[in-house]
């Protein structure tokens, strides 16, 4: 293997790490990922159960899975309004409601795309 794979290898395992130390921060101090999370438990063998082949199949549980990926997001937002400061600020408050309003957009994505394949 020649020396500069080997460096960019070791990058993607670093960044494999750095992910694991956010999911795991995510889970020990979101309650709203790790809801997501336990849902997403159930729901995605469901989604893989339910599905009529592989487009629906990737529907509901990319669906899902993007629920998770915007609550870290809006996490990660959160965090670091909050490392800023704790006073009031007119952005601050709009960064957070504007996070907020990307999880309920995810979740509205996730509820139609379910109710259209299941029920439809």
């Amino acid at each position: 293997m020649k020396p500069e794979n080997r460096v960019s290898f070791h990058r993607v395992i670093r960044a494999a790490g750095f992910s694991m130390k956010g999911l795991k921060s995510a889970y020990l101090n979101e309650a709203a990922f790790r809801q997501e999370v336990w849902l997403c438990f159930f729901l995605i063998p469901f989604g893989l159960y339910l599905g009529d082949g592989s487009i629906e199949k990737i529907l509901l549980v990319g669906s899902t899975l993007l629920v998770l990926v915007t609550e870290l997001l809006n996490s990660a937002v959160e965090a670091v309004v909050d490392r800023i400061g704790s006073d009031y600020h007119e952005l601050s408050g709009r960064a957070k409601d504007i996070g907020s309003a990307a999880v309920f957009m995810s979740m509205m994505i996730f509820a139609l795309t379910w109710l259209l394949i299941l029920f439809f």
